[in-house]
């Protein structure tokens, strides 16, 4: 299937979900992530949850890492130059929702793309060996092409891969890892 296909399968998925379903199956996503071989590192970037998106609660991640007493990095996304600013996450930084409903934070310690050691990734699908399928603005290929080169790449998501994404481009940037409810994929 093509990436425009996927992301209308999924949205559709996604959106047959209840929200109870989600807290559950987002719980069980962290509780794989605890499994991996990721927790000596020291700077973790990841996504805020876009609720009407039926994202998956990264609240649960979020809590883990600040129990493991991790750096955690958050983004804010320039629409013009589809690039995302990075802020270190304090008690001190004010998170608001932005037009598009993507929490971002409002102020905070800059931190550069090259800083970052695992970045736990949004996605709509991926397939068998780490392509994965966003909502096609390509924020997320451009800021882990500034990231060092051996950046954990950690996707997240309820469902299982899809055997083959059809139109991939040399810019895309496969995944370590996609962690689903019940089992976590090693590319």
């Amino acid at each position: 299937m093509t990436k425009k296909e996927l992301r209308k399968k999924y949205k559709e998925l996604r959106n047959d979900l209840s929200f109870d379903a989600i807290e559950d199956l987002s719980l069980q996503i962290a509780n794989q992530a605890l499994k991996l071989p990721i927790w000596n590192f020291e700077n973790y970037h990841i996504f805020l949850t876009i609720h009407e998106h039926k994202e998956v609660q990264t609240d649960y991640l979020l809590h883990i890492l600040n129990g493991k007493d991790k750096n955690v990095i958050v983004s804010k996304s320039d629409f013009e130059t589809r690039t995302m600013n990075h802020v270190l996450l304090t008690d001190n930084v004010t998170i608001k929702k932005n037009e598009w409903n993507i929490p971002e934070p409002q102020n905070g310690f800059s931190v550069a793309d090259n800083q970052i050691d695992v970045v736990f990734v949004p996605l709509l699908a991926y397939d068998i060996i780490g392509n994965r399928v966003g909502y096609g603005k390509g924020f997320y290929d451009l800021f882990l092409s500034k990231c060092k080169p051996n950046v954990v790449k950690i996707g997240l998501s309820f469902f299982n891969p899809e055997p083959v994404i059809s139109n991939v481009f040399s810019e895309d940037i496969r995944l370590d890892y996609c962690i689903t409810p019940t089992n976590t994929i090693k590319f």
